[in-house]
């Protein structure tokens, strides 16, 4: 089985390709490397699981890991559920240092039956005392705290636009809605980091002025725009609209390149308005209302720095729980009312 997804390892690597294998051949052999190598794995502040199906995009998701692990120093494992044969067993492949950084990278292809029992093949490889991470970076179960890789984590991060692009559009994030449990996060929200932070401050030069209504515009099928209007609602207790404002799925400038998700943030306050409105890939202009319109830094972030961000807090997000909770609403100008779906039994322990 060729493993051409840690082919360029960088210098100074080490990758071993075991082949067929099982978990104690690919624990014995992870030590035998950090012997050889003078490494601990005292370093690696958690361990983060990785899962995937086998059709799925494996290298975007090797380096996207990479630059979020220069950051969060792991072991990662790579889990590939290969569903596709009847025979059981399980390939593997190690990767320590070069492009891994203070990192040490797993790959495991299960096959077969092998491929609904993750857990068991993972379980050993974890490291102690250290928090476990879940990430399934394309298609995610419906309740991840349900799923046998879930359970083994502390967190568990899902990511609804990969979901909307598959075909789940604007479902999407309402499915983590229904699912949710104290240890989930989602890409998405990350996603918005910078257009939450900016839109706190410009509502910041509006102090003292009551706010009346908010209305969030970008493409039908983001579930950016659908969680972001779901925090204004939540936060700012008062009505909320989300508008499809017609853009593709990901949002392109007069120059091709991909813009923030959330095109136009409009603020109704009793004196006036707050209004953040993207002008290209690399800004947005805010008016307040006070003084002159800005000019102001804002592009759409990768997805290492998404996962980079999720990695930087480890206890549960009760703020996404809380943007989660004001979804059923927000407004659409297509049914001028919210949507009715019924919140996990777990939003009582928030």
């Amino acid at each position: 089985m060729p493993l051409t997804t840690f082919t360029d390892a960088g210098d100074h690597a080490a990758v071993v390709d075991l082949g067929t294998t099982t978990t104690h051949e690919l624990t014995d052999q992870l030590h035998r490397l950090r012997e050889e190598r003078g490494e601990i794995a005292t370093g690696r502040v958690l361990t983060l699981i990785v899962s995937v199906r086998s059709e799925e995009d494996l290298d975007t998701v090797v380096n996207a890991t990479v630059d979020a692990s220069r950051e969060h120093p792991a072991r990662v494992i790579f889990v590939v559920h290969d569903r596709s044969t009847t025979d059981v067993s399980m390939d593997a492949a190690i990767h320590l240092g070069g492009t891994a950084g203070a990192s040490e990278m797993i790959l495991m292809r299960l096959h077969g039956a092998l491929a609904d029992h993750a857990d068991n093949a993972v379980t050993p490889l974890l490291l102690p005392d250290t928090p476990v991470v879940v990430w399934w970076p394309f298609t995610s179960p419906r309740n991840p705290a349900a799923d046998s890789l879930g359970a083994l984590a502390t967190r568990r991060i899902t990511d609804s636009f990969a979901d909307a692009a598959a075909g789940r559009g604007a479902e999407a994030i309402f499915r983590r809605r229904i699912g949710y449990a104290l240890g989930d996060s989602d890409l998405v929200w990350s996603r918005i980091t910078p257009w939450r932070g900016l839109l706190s401050s410009a509502l910041d030069q509006r102090a003292g002025d009551t706010i009346q209504s908010a209305e969030v515009s970008g493409p039908a099928d983001d579930p950016a725009v659908d969680i972001a209007a779901g925090w204004l609602a939540d936060r700012l207790n008062v009505p909320v609209t989300r508008c499809a404002d017609g853009s593709p799925a990901v949002p392109l400038d007069d120059e091709g390149e991909p813009m923030s998700p959330i095109q136009r943030t409009i603020i109704y306050c009793t004196e006036g308005t707050v209004e953040l409105t993207v002008v290209n890939h690399r800004s947005v202009r805010v008016s307040t209302g006070v003084g002159t319109d800005t000019l102001v830094n804002l592009s759409r972030r990768h997805v290492g720095d998404c996962l980079a961000e999720e990695l930087r807090h480890l206890e549960p997000d009760r703020a996404f729980g809380q943007a989660l909770h004001g979804l059923p609403r927000v407004r659409t100008p297509r049914d001028g009312m919210s949507a009715s779906i019924p919140f996990s039994a777990q939003e009582s322990t928030r």
